[in-house]
């Protein structure tokens, strides 16, 4: 069987560092990304493309035919500037695809799309995320708020599954280890919340058009995700369930 392929946008960021000592005073620099993480959690099956997020901006799919070549996209922690304001547009003032419509497109046309919680995905710190009001908004299946929608919870939360809601929930664990915080979302009366906290979609989904969406409300790597999270069975079955189901496997 063929793999499913994975078109995973972003999960990466630089890091500049100011340290003063006394009189003096200098930058350190640093790039990181926590893409390994899902990829350990999917497992052999799925076939994952990583595009970070300072690439996107110029290398994300301009044509839906290109974005055709995957089975499902996933976009983490990357603001909708980054897929609006094309280089090209921004910087010349030339006309180019609005590529969150390409992707809402892709949806109706059978493809598979997820978004994962972060601070610049939803609404984010600050609302920064910016994806209230787009065409993303209306293939998820749930509502944005309005601007910033974080839920720090330091002491940590668990989260309950009842495996025999969904076959989606197959094989996970009736609880999981703890969260740091997540994104607070509004279903949509279509959407299947799969499992929430206090009322809040944690793991929604729903049929758009052809395709298949789902959202996940916190992060897939730390610090919303601590290290526990990751390597748990209730993460990566919760991502080979979802994600398989986002590309009809």
């Amino acid at each position: 069987m063929a793999k499913t392929k994975v078109l995973f946008v972003g999960e990466s960021w630089f890091i500049t560092t100011i340290e003063t000592k006394g009189f003096d005073q200098f930058t350190i620099g640093g790039y990181e990304t926590e893409i390994q993480r899902v990829i350990d959690a999917l497992g052999d099956d799925f076939e994952v493309t990583h595009m970070p997020a300072h690439e996107a901006l110029n290398s994300f799919p301009e044509t839906l035919e290109e974005l055709q070549q995957y089975d499902v996209i996933m976009i983490s922690d990357v603001g909708a500037n980054t897929f609006l304001l094309n280089p090209k547009t921004f910087q010349r003032s030339l006309r180019t695809a609005n590529r969150l419509d390409l992707i809402a497109e892709f949806v109706r046309q059978g493809g598979g799309f997820a978004m994962i919680g972060g601070y610049l995905t939803f609404m984010g710190i600050e609302g920064k995320g910016k994806y209230k009001g787009t065409v993303i908004e209306d293939i998820l299946p749930v509502e944005l708020l309005p601007g910033d929608d974080r839920q720090e919870h330091p002491e940590g939360i668990m989260l309950h599954c009842d495996a025999d809601k969904s076959e989606l929930l197959r094989g996970m664990p009736a609880q999981s280890s703890y969260l740091l915080g997540y994104n607070k979302l509004i279903p949509k009366p279509q959407a299947q919340v799969l499992i929430d906290y206090q009322g809040d979609p944690m793991l929604a989904c729903w049929e758009c058009g052809e395709g298949r969406v789902f959202t996940w409300a916190s992060d897939c790597a730390p610090h919303w995700m601590p290290v526990e999270f990751c390597e748990s069975d209730f993460n990566k079955t919760m991502w080979r369930n979802m994600t398989a189901w986002a590309a009809h496997k």
